[in-house]
Parts: structure tokens; sequence; C-alpha cells
């Protein structure tokens, strides 16, 4: 499956080079671009306040939420103080390790004047929560992922009180809800290139996932690492440049941040490569597990009637989780920043001491192709049918029923290391697993 396809989608005509701040709401994984070109499923088509959805109004238990309620009722104190305000005891209280810091710069953005190479938004994640961060911004920017109804975006102010509340904020989805989403509330991590001072030029970029080769990955993010292969788009200006949509023959190589960036301000003088590639994968499997979940219920709700979409997200969902079409990593990676350890000590593990997130940074992104999503909140949330044809669907390309070419590349090493691993560590994996 190509990644790129030949065809572009206007996402918003006001993210214009002129247009107001406004109009690009919270984009915390990456920068929204104008003309967006990528491959998609086609994205879901009901309302998000569909019956069965009631996205704007129905409780929602995403860490957020839960943690809003701990601070209202006072079982919990923020703490504010000193240039990053409420952040240190947000990330603290939300479990967000600070190894996981990335730095985007590019500037179509909420205020996008607030950003820029030496003022770059510190981005902070965890499987369940991203924290963005603007160094001067007078807000917080959360997304957290509900176990049902996708990804819930707020916003917390800067400023100090007894009880910080965070407020939850749908204009957001003009850049969260889109065909990059698969048509659900969702992140989105984007690759831009390089545009110049022309008010008449549109920014240039696409989404990103694993599928995404190297070369077209990063443009308008800093990169940073002790070994990083030199194809891709990163440490290189994306506005007021000379010439648009220009590639160098092969990006800067940054072990830290350059010396334009105070890096006192930030956790620490990196945006580390490792945390990039995994926050690639992850965005688009959060979105596929709530337009799974979505497209579940609204068919449920209709009697079956969509169900032929429900097969085929379930298929692109698998597909995805098992990493079929995973591009190839160039040369091998190493971070520097101490996420990859943090990172893979985080997991379940069998009896062998293997785990779904030990990395292998060599060719590919894991060592074993099975995505650690499988343990999410979205994951064990799916409607009971959903899930249930997910697992078949693992079960027919992990045992080698289905001899499609394109499932070649799992071997039968990682096919049986990853039901073994499975079967140590996901309880409600069906039985048929276990034979």
């Amino acid at each position: 499956m190509a990644m790129f396809g030949r065809y572009s989608i206007l996402v918003l005509d006001c993210m214009r080079r002129n247009a107001a701040p406004a109009a690009a709401i919270l984009c915390l994984v990456g920068a929204v671009s104008a003309v967006v070109f990528g491959q998609f499923s086609d994205a879901f088509k009901e309302s998000r306040d569909h019956p069965a959805i009631q996205y704007s109004t129905r409780e929602t238990t995403d860490a957020v939420a839960v943690l809003n309620e701990r601070v209202r009722a006072g079982q919990l104190d923020m703490s504010f103080g000193g240039p990053r305000g409420y952040l240190d005891s947000l990330l603290k209280a939300l479990d967000v390790p600070v190894e996981s810091q990335t730095l985007v710069f590019s500037e179509t953005s909420f205020e996008p004047d607030d950003i820029s190479p030496s003022n770059p938004r510190a981005l902070y994640f965890n499987d369940r929560v991203a924290v963005g961060w603007v160094p001067g911004r007078k807000t917080l920017e959360i997304a957290a992922h509900d176990a049902r109804q996708g990804v819930i975006f707020y916003t917390l102010e800067q400023s100090a009180t007894t009880a910080p509340q965070f407020v939850r904020n749908e204009r957001c989805l003009l850049c969260h809800l889109t065909s990059a989403t698969s048509g659900v509330p969702g992140f989105v991590a984007m690759s831009m290139l390089p545009l110049s001072d022309n008010p008449n030029e549109y920014a240039q970029g696409w989404p990103v996932d694993h599928r995404t080769p190297l070369v077209d990955r990063f443009g308008g993010w800093y990169v940073t690492g002790a070994n990083v292969p030199r194809v891709h788009l990163g440490n290189v200006p994306v506005h007021h440049v000379k010439r648009s949509y220009t590639r160098l023959p092969a990006a800067p190589v940054l072990a830290s941040l350059p010396g334009t960036v105070d890096s006192n301000t930030y956790y620490s003088p990196y945006s580390d490569i490792v945390a990039l590639l995994v926050l690639n994968h992850q965005v688009h499997m959060v979105n596929l597990l709530t337009r799974l979940g979505w497209e579940s219920r609204v068919a449920s709700d209709q009697k079956g009637n969509g169900q032929a979409r429900v097969t085929n997200i379930t298929r692109e969902l698998v597909d995805y989780l098992l990493f079929v079409d995973e591009a190839q990593l160039p040369a091998p990676v190493r971070g520097s920043s101490g996420f990859a350890e943090k990172f893979a000590a985080a997991g379940p593990r069998d009896k062998k001491g293997r785990s779904l997130r030990e990395l292998d940074l060599e060719q590919r992104l894991f060592r074993y192709p099975c995505s650690y999503m499988i343990y999410s909140p979205a994951f064990d949330a799916l409607p009971q049918a959903a899930k249930e044809a997910v697992y078949q669907r693992m079960w027919e390309i992990l045992s080698g029923k289905v001899t499609d070419k394109v499932y070649g590349r799992l071997s039968r090493a990682d096919r049986q290391a990853i039901v073994e691993i499975l079967q140590e560590t996901k309880m409600d994996l069906p039985q048929y697993f276990r034979m």
C-alpha cells in the first residue's frame, strides 16, 4: 500500500500564510497544512454527534477528565511556578515522561507568532495523552484519548489559581477532524516543506505515520539523537525561506538542539528521534481505534447497515497493528534523551522477558511487529463484535492462514513470538490463540 497518492485535499482555505491564527487551533502533534498529500481509507461519514456517538455531550473518562475532577474535588493540588507554569505538575499528574520531548517549529498553529526555530513548541506524550507547551504562551494544550469517544481537546490557562480547570475546546477540530484523522477526532503528525513569504502560497505538507518513508518525515521538526539517518526533512527552516518546496541532499546533523534555542528553557536539549518514530506510529493507531469503535457503534444502531465499512476498517487496523506496510529504516537509529529506555521499560513482559514495547531500531521500529496499543483502554473498549473481528483477522494472519504476499514480511519467528507474548500478556485473548 503506497503511502502517498496522487491527490491532494484542501483542508482549510484559512490556513493560507496571511490567515488569522485562530483558524488553526491546537495542532498538538504537527502543523496542519492547507494542501495535504496522503493515502487514507474513506473517512467516517456520520456526524460526530450521531446518537450512537454523541462526541460533544457524552461524559468522558479520559485521563484529563479524571484529573479535572480530582482537582475540583480538592484531591490533588496543581503547583504553578517558574517559566513553565503548570507544566511540571501536569506532566507528573498524567504520568507523561519528560524524555518524550519533541520540538516542532513550523508556524501553522494557534498563535503562530509565538513559535519559531528559536522558540519551538514542545510536545510530551504517553500512550493516552499529549501535552503541548510553547514558552511564553498563556495556555497549555492537552489532547487525551478517551476509550470510547476518541481524542478530547483541552486548554489550561497558565495563571496561578487555587483550583485550575481544564476547559474542553472543540475549535481544535478545525484541524483535528479531517480526512487526515479518518474523519474522527484524532491526532495528526505533519511534515512540511519550506515556504517563502509569498502571501499567496499555501503551506505544503502531508500527514505521516510509520508507513511514511523517512525521507518524507519531520519537515518543521527538530530531530536529535546519537545516530540519526540524514535522509529526512527535519532541522531545516520551513518559513521565510528564499526558495519554497526545496529539499536538502542531507538533513543537518544535530546531536542536541542548535545554539539558537535556549535549551535551558526546556527539560532537555533534545527532540529525540526515537520519540518521534514512536509518535509517528501512535497517532494513526489512535485514529484507527476510534474509527473502528465509531463505525461499529453506528452500524449496530442502524441494525447492521454499514457493516462493510466495519469490515474494511478492521482489516486496515489489523494491517497497521502488525506493521504490514511499515517503511524500513534506512540506517540504524539511536536516541539520546533516555526515551527509548523509558518507553521499553513500561510494557508487560512474558516469562521470557519479551515485550511488544521492545525496540529494534535497526531496520524497523519494534523488535516484535505488533503494536503496544493493543493494551490500550481504547482497544479494550471496542464493541465486542468489533474486537472479536480484530482478533479473528489477527489470527488469520499470524497463524499463516492468510497467504497474501503483503504478509510475507512477517517472518514465522515474528508471528510465533507475537502469539506467545500475547498469550501471556493479553488477558482477553481468544482461546484459539492458545491452541
